[in-house]
């Protein structure tokens, strides 16, 4: 079978394969060798395009994995109840509302944006 595809191997060979062949396979400096009539065949792959290829497949995977998540995420988001939606809502107007039991304390100097609700009747 062969398919035609970018890949880091030309071809993949099964167990079956490289026994009918002889060939002695060593996955770290990308060299396969084999006996021939005319003495060894040695067939060196490109570490460089071996691992171009490679990282071009894993950022197509991680793109695929994305959508994947992001549809799944969209599909479970439709059937959440319009009254469950509103909670991020209400929980921001409790927020920004001062009220008697609760007191807004800014937690960076200059960043009022970053600040923490905690109880009014604390001690100091």
């Amino acid at each position: 079978m062969v398919a035609d595809f970018d890949g880091t191997y030309h071809a993949i060979l099964g167990r079956p394969s490289l026994t009918k062949f002889m060939a002695v396979l060593h996955y770290t400096y990308l060299v396969l060798k084999m006996p021939t009539e005319k003495g060894v065949l040695t067939v060196r792959g490109n570490v460089y395009t071996a691992y171009t290829c490679e990282e071009e497949s894993f950022k197509i995977t991680e793109a695929i994995d994305l959508s994947i998540r992001m549809a799944e995420t969209i599909a479970q988001a439709t059937q959440v109840p319009p009254h469950q939606l509103r909670l991020l809502e209400q929980e921001t107007l409790r927020k920004n509302s001062k009220c008697k039991e609760h007191k807004v304390v800014q937690l960076v100097d200059g960043s009022p944006e970053k600040t923490a609700l905690i109880g009014a009747n604390l001690d100091p």
